[in-house]
């Protein structure tokens, strides 16, 4: 067995199953080091037992490294695919249709992988495209991108797209929904990009008012493509839980379906977001939908059948998901107010 794809299948089914992020690290930075010895080296300190003498290499990792190449399936991965299972019950038929996921993260915000990793993986899962949406520069604990910073990635995005056949890197970004609802970006980037998902990350528990302004005014942009985590509430995980934000759902709704905008339906465990209720009261007035997993690694990519199962408890009718689209439709769809 290749020892590096069974050192980023660990971290694949790690990630899946939300364990801490120093474990999975220990992992893909092993992963990173073999790729960078050639296969003699790899040989000799295999067999001499000094693995654990390169930096990123412990006990674990080793042994790992170890069996792989002795030809086995290591123990430690074995026992991570013993626990693997359905992530939850219901939409296996929505997932089934979904060709791809256009909102997630690298390592050039708050994502923890290169941006390589991230597409390198939606392949395996089988998507046709994926949307690399790092954050905007106001959002500056997650790092976000400036006017150069995006320049700089969109050509690293044009170059992978070069060597990855038929599946497709789309250019993006989550861009912050500013206090007065303007965009956090230029107008020259968020037209250079494929897909803009509009997000409110600051001032959640503003009065209904203010709020639903705010959010008026990024769904009528012409950039804006997906609303993203709408309400942005936390139901669970390691940063606690956090009410959703207050606003009037039949305006906001209204406007996303007058202008197109599709409602994201956020499959990450710890927001499940919109709530119930009102994923049914988009669907009633007519929007347009986007099932994303917001991930932050490569294994959090496997989180869609959460959105899934959701979109199909509350009645989505599958030709409004965008992500069900060809990716000529979808990309028609994006330009459609350019």
């Amino acid at each position: 067995m290749d020892p590096i794809a069974a050192l980023r299948r660990i971290g694949f089914l790690l990630e899946r199953e939300r364990a801490p992020t120093y474990r999975v690290r220990a992992f893909r930075n092993a992963a990173l080091t073999l790729a960078g010895l050639g296969p003699d080296e790899l040989d000799r300190r295999s067999a001499d037992r000094t693995l654990t003498e390169l930096p990123g290499i412990g006990k674990t990792t080793s042994a790992v490294i170890a069996q792989a190449l002795a030809g086995q399936v290591p123990d430690y991965l074995a026992d991570l695919e013993a626990r693997v299972a359905p992530l939850t019950t219901g939409g296996d038929a929505i997932r089934a249709r979904l060709r791809g996921d256009l909102h997630s993260h690298s390592d050039w915000s708050d994502g923890g992988s290169p941006i390589q990793e991230m597409a390198v993986t939606a392949m395996e899962l089988g998507h046709e495209y994926q949307a690399l949406t790092d954050h905007s520069p106001r959002l500056t604990v997650a790092n976000g991108l400036s006017v150069a910073r995006l320049r700089r990635q969109l050509g690293i995005i044009a170059t992978l797209n070069e060597h990855l056949g038929t599946f497709r890197l789309l250019s993006g970004i989550e861009c912050d929904i500013n206090e007065d609802g303007t965009l956090d970006q230029t107008d020259e980037m968020l037209g250079a990009v494929d897909v803009v998902v509009a997000s409110v990350h600051s001032k959640l528990r503003s009065e209904p008012g203010p709020m639903t302004r705010r959010m008026l005014r990024a769904i009528a942009d012409p950039h804006t493509d997906v609303l993203g985590h709408c309400t942005g509430r936390l139901v669970t995980g390691g940063r606690g839980t956090r009410p959703p934000s207050r606003f009037d759902a039949e305006a906001v709704f209204a406007a996303c379906a007058e202008h197109e905008v599709a409602v994201e339906i956020n499959s990450r465990p710890e927001r499940l977001d919109p709530p119930r209720a009102l994923l049914r009261q988009a669907v009633a007035a007519g929007c347009l939908f986007s099932i994303d997993t917001d991930a932050h690694a490569p294994g959090q990519l496997d989180w869609q059948p959460y959105g899934c199962a959701r979109a199909q408890e509350c009645g989505v009718p599958v030709d409004r998901i965008v992500n069900t689209w060809p990716l000529d439709r979808l990309l028609t769809w994006t330009n459609r107010r350019s």
